[in-house]
């Protein structure tokens, strides 16, 4: 596999986490498209465990993952550049945001600007889902998958499992029941 420069790795964190909306999953997506699909600099398969790795973490999943993911490429230079492309200037947005929001949060429009950027945050997360679902859902393949995720949305859902526990269990139910491998 091709490995990218130090630089390159620090641009693309810092463009994917900070001109992406939505929070982590559509920042996932995007280092899906870029680590993944364009450039091949990890496998589907490395992608996936430390996506999995970094949602059982406590604190920020995106900082996990983006520190996850490059390491995998370039140790801890890369995870240590990766976090502080993702965290710096979001960091800094934030903070004058926060300071700003006193004077828009009786404004009617800014309200409902923030409802439209909430309803299209669901949507990226939607896609995000999809694309980590998706290589799942082969012939062979599809009713584990469709198994458990059903499964983990009735625990989150209705029975109000945490991530943790969910996930957990998924991890017992998925070493015991593997799914065939493809033909």
């Amino acid at each position: 596999m091709p490995q990218p420069s130090l630089r390159r790795l620090f641009l693309i964190y810092l463009r994917a986490s900070n001109l992406t909306f939505g929070g982590g999953d559509p920042t996932m997506a995007v280092l899906q498209n870029e680590l993944v699909a364009r450039h091949g600099w990890l496998s589907r398969e490395k992608y996936g465990l430390v996506y999995a790795l970094a949602r059982i973490t406590p604190g920020t999943n995106i900082l996990a993952f983006c520190a996850g993911t490059a390491w995998e490429l370039k140790g801890w230079r890369g995870a240590l550049l990766a976090v502080l492309g993702a965290t710096l200037p979001s960091a800094l947005v934030v903070v004058l945001l926060t300071a700003g929001y006193e004077s828009f949060k009786h404004n009617a429009r800014a309200m409902a600007a923030i409802a439209g950027t909430l309803a299209a945050a669901v949507g990226m997360m939607a896609v995000s889902a999809w694309q980590l679902l998706s290589p799942h859902l082969r012939r062979r393949r599809a009713l584990r998958a469709l198994a458990l995720l059903a499964a983990s949305l009735l625990l989150s859902y209705e029975f109000r499992w945490t991530p943790v526990a969910v996930l957990g269990l998924a991890a017992l139910i998925g070493f015991f029941w593997r799914a065939p491998e493809p033909a």
